[in-house]
């Protein structure tokens, strides 16, 4: 893989599922300079790990956020941004879970079009008590539903 290509789509990272969706670069993405302002791309990835609590783990973020007084807060971020997004392109937005401790999850996000890299992100979320703000254990839930996106060197052993 070049710097500037991706796998296949779909394609499975060292055993885990990668978790997939597309986003239309919109007007409000862009800079006047007519690019992603990169911030957006850090909002794009948001959007994504909802999305996938919700459609590939089956876990109401919402009800996560509000009603279990959980949160998943970014505390360690690495960004390259390889090259520029414009108006109209559609990003494929990819998802990989790299690694989970007892109250953290490592996750690859990375952005393509026309089989492109745009951006790719290594991310480190903590699993936090929203009525204290201190890390606690991620909850079992989570734990199960991201089993098939380790990868088996993550896997768990018995």
């Amino acid at each position: 893989m070049t710097a500037s290509t991706l796998p296949s789509q779909g394609a499975a990272q060292a055993g885990g599922i990668v978790f997939e969706r597309p986003q239309q670069v919109r007007f409000a993405h862009c800079d006047p300079a007519g690019i992603v302002f990169f911030p957006q791309y850090l909002v794009m990835t948001n959007g994504l790990v909802e999305d996938w609590f919700n459609e590939g783990l089956q876990i109401d973020y919402g009800a996560f956020v509000t009603t279990r007084r959980l949160g998943l807060p970014i505390v360690k971020l690495d960004c390259e941004f390889v090259a520029p997004s414009r108006i109209g392109d559609t990003l494929t937005l990819s998802l990989s879970v790299l690694a989970a401790g007892r109250s953290s999850l490592r996750l690859s996000i990375s952005g393509s079009a026309h089989q492109q890299l745009r951006f790719r992100t290594e991310q480190i979320l903590v699993s936090t008590s929203l009525d204290t703000h201190r890390s606690i254990p991620l909850p079992s839930d989570v734990l199960a539903g991201l089993q098939r996106y380790l990868p088996q060197a993550a896997q768990p052993r018995n």
